[in-house]
């Protein structure tokens, strides 16, 4: 006979969780009117981080998806105008995305919508349980106990 899995229902209440954010952030993407997929989002967010535009394979790497995945991302983005395709100053084998004004523009309208699904997530908590669970976040995103709770 197997004993029952204490984390179970815990696991189970961060997968209900998982989904309750996406729905809410897709629903603010939605609603700012961007046209843009919460993927394309993400895109978007990891193309400012970095200092000179990527090649479209360091945006898979990135973003750890296949090289074709980032392909149709870009394409849909670029028939948007959020970005561009620009051939390398050092090798024109080389092909590298660049944000646009109206990419940075969405990027801070994007920032907005995010901020908003935040707030609507966290409206239950009070002060003090936002500060625990950031607390348990933070344990949990970098893999270490917290120390007296």
């Amino acid at each position: 006979m197997t004993s029952p899995d204490p984390d179970g229902p815990l696991a189970e209440q961060l997968l209900r969780l998982t989904r309750r954010v996406h729905r809410i952030q897709k629903r603010h993407l939605q609603e700012c009117g961007l046209g843009i997929t919460p993927a394309q989002s993400r895109l978007l967010r990891t193309l400012a981080h970095y200092d000179a535009p990527p090649r479209m394979a360091d945006l898979a790497e990135r973003l750890e998806v296949v090289p074709r995945a980032v392909t149709t991302l870009v394409d849909g983005l670029e028939a948007s105008g959020k970005v561009r395709r620009a051939p390398d100053p050092t090798n024109r084998r080389v092909i590298r995305i660049e944000l646009t004004d109206d990419g940075r523009k969405a990027l801070r309208e994007l920032h907005g919508a995010r901020r908003s699904a935040a707030k609507e997530i966290l409206a239950p908590l009070t002060d003090g349980q936002r500060a625990v669970l950031g607390e348990l976040l933070d344990a949990l995103i970098d893999g270490t106990a917290t120390r007296g709770c």
